[in-house]
Parts: structure tokens; C-alpha cells; sequence
């Protein structure tokens, strides 16, 4: 109802002002009221050019709005995909650590194991350092009965 009542006011001030124009072309004087209508004229197509002006203004932050929600979007599906590779290298690295601790379990074993044998070893030398010495001995003994 209001678009119908600016529409009539429109209309009665665009026959108001050609009525006043008629006057200005016959070289009549205008009345304060004439005037009146003339200024009334000019504010309201300076209201309508601004109203064009904010519903261009409005598009072209419409526009904007969307071209953020789309590089929101793109940036979103970026972030996605860099947790998906986080993910993937967290799970790599998972897998290498615990290789390298299971190969330093072997290798420990490994330690475990050599310095055993090498204890074993050093055991039999020094079983043979004996025997030799008694040996030695045994021979000396008899050097010396001979």
C-alpha cells in the first residue's frame, strides 16, 4: 500500500511541476508555492538517485559477500586437505619411530648376545692361560727332577 501511495505522490508532483514549468515558459511569476514544488521536485530525484545508488551499492556488496563466501570455501577445503596431510605424516612418523625402536631392540639384543659371547670367550682364554701355566709348571718340575 505504501509503493501505491509513493507512486501517487510521484505522479501528483510530476503534474504539479510540469504544471509550474508551464508557468515558467509563459514568463509567469511563481508563487513561493510553485517554488515549493520545484525544490520538492529536486530533492525527491536526488532521494531517487540515491536510492539507485544504495541498491548499487547493495549488488555490488551482494557480489563481494559472495566472492568471500567462495574464497571461505576454497580456504576451508585448503585446511582440509592440509589435515589430511598432517594426518598422513603424523602416521608415517608414528610408523618410522617405531621401526627405529624395534631395530633398537635388535640391536641391544645384539649387544646383550656379544658381550656374553665375548665374556664366554674370555672365560675359555683365561682357562687356557691356566692349563698353560700349569703346564709350564709341570715342565719345570720336571727340568728341574732331570
Amino acid at each position: 500500500m505504501s509503493a501505491d501511495l509513493g507512486a501517487l505522490a510521484q505522479e501528483a508532483l510530476r503534474v504539479a511541476v510540469e504544471s509550474v514549468l508551464g508557468k515558467l515558459k509563459e514568463g509567469k511569476r511563481l508563487s513561493t508555492e510553485d517554488i515549493f514544488l520545484l525544490y520538492l521536485a529536486t530533492i525527491s530525484r536526488e532521494l531517487d538517485e540515491i536510492r539507485k545508488e544504495i541498491a548499487e551499492t547493495n549488488q555490488r556488496i551482494n557480489e563481494t559477500n559472495k566472492r568471500i563466501d567462495e574464497v571461505n570455501r576454497r580456504i576451508d577445503e585448503t585446511n582440509q586437505r592440509i589435515d589430511s596431510v598432517v594426518q598422513e605424516l603424523n602416521r608415517r612418523i608414528d610408523e618410522t619411530n617405531q621401526r627405529i625402536d624395534e631395530t633398537n631392540k635388535r640391536i641391544d639384543a645384539i649387544i646383550q648376545e656379544l658381550g656374553r659371547r665375548i665374556d664366554e670367550t674370555n672365560k675359555r682364554i683365561d682357562g687356557v692361560y691356566a692349563l698353560l701355566l700349569d703346564i709350564q709348571k709341570l715342565l719345570m718340575e720336571i727340568a728341574k727332577k732331570s
